[in-house]
């Protein structure tokens, strides 16, 4: 089924192989590959830009950490050779966590023009795409970031969050972890009135990308997520709550969160509060 026919409401956050292969040769179109560098030597799209951003994270939303992850990401894409008045597109080894970080810490960053190849480098690559391994060095260059701050949540908005009824929140990380039994930081389980859903359940895992319209919308409908509410989405570091934050950008959902510092700040900071379900 191809991005047309999936029902989406902002069906060009995602970029068919067929749409990039169109436009990949005009001046302003950065292909940004978030592989392993390894993976993107053996072979990548022509002309992309590599940038491996897993682990490029911020574990502290108080104000001053915050702004220096954003100073720290145009920085880095910068230093790339891209800049914000270009087109981006994100592709990685199909649709999946990173690329869809590097899409919402984009548009965090007050970048509109942003977009994810859906299916990655195997759809290209199915589509008789080119792959090359070779490439010139970018030139740097200066990205004028503008963070817009509704599209972040710290761990204190998550506090009033909590029992507010107009907000939701959303634990997009396995089963495991969300009960507490796969603990990855000082203290194991959820935010408190967190609803769970894991993120591999967003996409086709035989095609690698995003799973239609109507199936997205009646999960997060089945847990009272709603577009009339304020939704945080959270994970273990904030990739794979950037990946819901596509899917429900995708569905046009109005007021979305993504908290960045995620279970790595709220499992590790002493005092807030946590729930075992």
């Amino acid at each position: 089924m191809n991005i047309s026919e999936r029902g989406y409401t902002n069906p060009d956050l995602l970029w068919s192989p067929e749409t990039l292969i169109a436009r990949l040769n005009e001046p302003t179109v950065i292909v940004i590959d978030t592989r392993p560098a390894e993976a993107f030597a053996a072979g990548h799209i022509a002309g992309a830009r590599h940038f491996d951003l897993y682990f490029v994270n911020c574990d502290d939303t108080d104000p001053a950490p915050l702004a220096s992850c954003a100073r720290m990401w145009g920085n880095l894409l910068g230093w790339r050779g891209v800049k914000a008045t270009d087109t981006i597109v994100f592709s990685g080894e199909f649709t999946d966590m990173c690329v869809a970080r590097g899409y919402w810490f984009v548009e965090y960053l007050g970048h509109a023009d942003v977009h994810v190849l859906d299916g990655g480098i195997k759809a290209w690559a199915a589509a008789g795409g080119e792959i090359t391994t070779s490439g010139d060095i970018p030139k740097p260059v200066k990205f004028l970031a503008t963070p817009t701050e509704d599209k972040v949540i710290t761990y204190q908005g998550v506090l009033d969050a909590i029992d507010n009824p107009d907000c939701v929140i959303v634990d997009n990380r396995s089963l495991e972890e969300f009960i507490g039994t796969d603990n990855r930081a000082h203290h194991g389980g959820a935010i408190p009135t967190a609803r769970h859903l894991d993120w591999e359940e967003l996409y086709d895992h035989q095609t690698g990308c995003m799973k239609p319209a109507e199936q997205l919308r009646d999960m997060f409908e089945a847990l009272d997520v709603t577009p009339d509410k304020d939704v945080t989405l959270y994970c273990n570091t904030g990739y794979r709550s950037a990946h819901a934050f596509l899917a429900l950008r995708l569905l046009d959902y109005p007021r979305l969160r993504n908290y960045v510092g995620s279970w790595q700040e709220w499992g590790n900071r002493d005092g807030l509060p946590i729930w075992k379900p």
